[in-house]
């Protein structure tokens, strides 16, 4: 299964969207990977949202790149915030225990 998540740095006020098989273990990667890269320079991370996008690689990364292409910080927050997403983001389903 894969799932898209939204990390968000408290100390820089960002937001950061990406897919994953295991969204655990990647949170970790972005708050411990050596490197320079946008998520390194905005730790700590925490994680905001989980949905599960389903079995189909291909999927996740249209998603994805749609969430990246809107470039709103609204969107995210309401996927954050909104139980149940519209349009071409209604496949997706939240993993619900990872909610705050």
């Amino acid at each position: 299964m894969f799932y898209l998540y939204i990390l968000y740095s408290t100390c820089s006020d960002k937001y950061y969207v990406g897919y994953t098989r295991d969204y655990v273990r990647r949170l970790k990667e972005h708050n411990s990977s050596e490197g320079l890269t946008f998520t390194s320079k905005h730790r700590p991370w925490v994680l905001k949202a989980v949905f599960l996008c389903g079995e189909i690689e291909s999927e996740a990364v249209r998603l994805d790149r749609f969430i990246k292409k809107q470039k709103s910080r609204r969107l995210l927050e309401r996927l954050i915030d909104v139980v149940a997403p519209t349009g071409v983001l209604a496949q997706l389903v939240r993993v619900p225990y990872v909610r705050d």
